[in-house]
């Protein structure tokens, strides 16, 4: 009795921590081998991100309640990088943007991941989500699914058209879908049918059936947990020198590093407890990827699917996520032949659902409605993902986002007072920005051509060089028709 009482007293929410950690773990584990097997590794590695997610992760300081593992918006930069590198490799990138999140947390720049557009962030999301669900469409119906994202979409009529004809097609495509549909409807079965999350209970429901019924679909393939972790070997690393694989480093670094902190930012919102420490939580997330580099093992992020659950769940202090860690590590190690009986389409018909999650329907509707500059950037990240690749995908959302910001911010306005005789009297307010040039010299030129100007640009807040040469230039042509000089009231 003294001894519990010790206990209760030292970890006064064991309780609640040990209940939200079973949630998790029960939530995390078709997700963990569902994102392996989407990204055409080992379905054990995704458990072994998983466990390092909350053993090494979640012991250490950021985020309290947020927990990390393999994330689906990760999906598709890991099977682009294990086609093109190889699996050996997958280790070494991983390695190496675990490092770079460290450096980046001692550096202090966690908090400069929150200036990054909300467009961008949620166009990157959604591109990642038709990615995922045109790509898993293809397992779902039994099928070998095309290397590019056009391609993907592209082949999806003919791969339903030949499904029809393909008895095994049909019984895979059931599967999934009744996956899909387990999921859909569970948030309206009874309370207490709810206490088993809905992905274990969809995956359950599926493996039954499959059995049951004895139909022809693909299981997932075991390997064991030690065959599947394989350090990345020496050689691999030389490849750090070429530039294609750098860049791949990059891309997993920023895409990792702005999830997890957009995901933190997002669990704050869902508890009173303490707030994240966006610096110490990106220093986690970089050992965290880095103890998974060295095992050849997933990018993990923060997860926002895992992390809901956890609070919903009633977890108060990290404790709940180093227990979700501890009972994956205790399901690799004693029951892995489980993970033989799962079927892929079951499996597919998650990463289905998550990618539709992904987008961001009725937000993109309502920023349509109220700020349609911020709906194209979200927009055109999310074609251009699916288009072109994630990182310069993410590359051009940026780059229009600052396009964007800097148009809206260089607002120009010119009044004139034309009393019919004298010197017209002009005065330019605002930024005078290159991008706004056209406009300002429509202005100007609309002007009266037979009469002397009084330019006022005391007004202005900011006049760039371009802008500052074209209206010289303008004065000098007006001045040249023999008119009296322009003259130009500079700002002091």
């Amino acid at each position: 009795m003294t001894d519990n009482r010790s206990l209760i007293s030292r970890f006064p929410h064991l309780r609640q921590d040990f209940a939200a950690s079973l949630v998790v773990f029960l939530v995390a584990l078709p997700l963990c081998v569902g994102v392996a097997v989407a990204s055409g590794v080992p379905a054990e590695l995704g458990l072994v991100t998983g466990i390092v997610g909350g053993l090494v992760t979640g012991l250490m300081r950021g985020s309290s309640l947020q927990v990390s593992g393999p994330a689906a918006g990760m999906t598709v930069l890991v099977f682009e990088a294990v086609k093109e590198f190889g699996l050996p490799a997958l280790g070494v990138i991983v390695l190496a943007s675990g490092l770079l999140q460290v450096a980046m947390g001692l550096l202090r720049l966690g908090r400069y991941f929150r200036a990054i557009s909300v467009s961008v962030v949620e166009g990157m999301l959604a591109g990642i989500g038709l990615v995922i669900i045109a790509g898993q469409l293809y397992p779902a119906l039994a099928a070998k699914a095309p290397d590019s994202g056009l391609g993907k979409i592209a082949g999806l009529p003919g791969a339903f058209w030949d499904a029809f004809g393909d008895g095994g097609a049909l019984a895979s495509l059931a599967v999934a879908a009744g996956t899909v549909a387990v999921l859909l409807l569970w948030r309206h079965a009874p309370a207490k049918v709810r206490t088993v999350p809905g992905p274990l209970a969809a995956v359950g429901l599926a493996t039954l059936a499959a059995f049951a019924l004895d139909l022809p679909v693909a299981m997932v393939e075991v390997r064991g947990l030690l065959d599947s972790v394989q350090p990345p070997p020496l050689s691999a690393f030389a490849e750090l020198a070429g530039p294609g694989l750098l860049g791949t480093v990059v891309a997993f670094t920023l895409i990792a590093s702005a999830e997890s902190l957009f995901s933190a930012a997002a669990v704050d919102r869902l508890h009173s407890g303490p707030r994240t420490q966006y610096n110490r939580e990106l220093i986690a997330q970089g050992a965290g990827n880095t103890v998974c580099g060295l095992l050849g093992a997933l990018p993990m992020t923060a997860v926002i699917v895992r992390s809901a659950a956890n609070v919903q769940a009633g977890a108060r202090t990290k404790a709940s996520r180093v227990l979700h860690g501890v009972w994956l590590l205790l399901f690799a190690a004693l029951l892995p032949g489980v993970l033989a009986h799962i079927p892929i389409p079951a499996l597919a018909g998650i990463l289905i659902h998550a990618g539709a999650k992904l987008i961001p329907v009725r937000a993109l509707a309502g920023l349509w409605r109220e700020h349609r500059g911020e709906a194209l950037v979200l927009a055109v990240t999310a074609v251009s993902i699916v288009a072109v690749s994630m990182f310069e995908g993410v590359l051009i959302g940026l780059a229009l986002a600052v396009v964007k910001t800097a148009w809206e911010a260089s607002h120009i306005r010119l009044e004139v007072v034309d009393g019919g005789a004298g010197p017209v009297e002009a005065r330019l307010s605002g930024n005078a920005t290159f991008l706004r040039l056209p406009k300002i010299l429509d202005s100007l030129e609309s002007l009266p051509q037979d009469r002397p100007v009084r330019l006022d640009l005391s007004g202005l807040h900011h006049l760039d060089h371009a802008c500052r040469t074209a209206l010289e230039n303008w004065a000098a042509r007006h001045s040249a028709a023999g008119i009296e000089p322009v003259r130009l009231v500079k700002a002091a």
